[in-house]
């Protein structure tokens, strides 16, 4: 019953993950065509795609949290073992449950990964901004005289 939660909590954050990067998909290329240029850009969204399943299943298929539900063998070999008090058994609320968690933990992963990557994105296209302003002073205006 252990390795069905653990392929069933992968694929839903799989999925989740397959959603989420099919959602931001554009607004991240436009974003980062703005910033590195189109030249760079599909490098930098294939990473951030990249990213965005790596965060997201890692944050949604918790091992150790999964752990709970394997049973622990005491040994007197063993001396870093700690006995649990009880094994939680996967019942049908226990399934629900760990459904729900792994959805509600890859998208809060993803919500966090996306907020740091816009919040350098736009600190990004503000120098970018900025330097391109200072860039236009810079050089003399010419008039089309003709």
């Amino acid at each position: 019953m252990f390795f069905a939660l653990l392929i069933v909590t992968l694929l839903i954050a799989v999925v989740v993950c397959f959603i989420v990067a099919r959602s931001f998909d554009k607004p991240i290329y436009n974003i980062l065509d703005r910033i590195v240029g189109e030249e760079m850009a599909g490098a930098w969204a294939r990473y951030l795609k990249f990213a965005i399943y790596v965060v997201g299943i890692s944050g949604g298929v918790r091992i150790y949290e999964l752990e709970r539900y394997l049973p622990v063998a005491a040994s007197p070999k063993n001396p870093g073992f700690v006995e649990q008090p009880y094994q939680l058994m996967l019942t049908p609320e226990r399934w629900v449950l760990e459904v729900y968690r792994t959805v509600i933990e890859t998208l809060q992963s993803l919500a966090w990964m996306l907020l740091v990557f816009f919040l350098f994105a736009l600190v990004a296209y503000i120098i970018v901004r900025v330097f391109g302003s200072r860039r236009e002073a810079k050089q003399p205006a010419t008039r089309d005289e003709g």
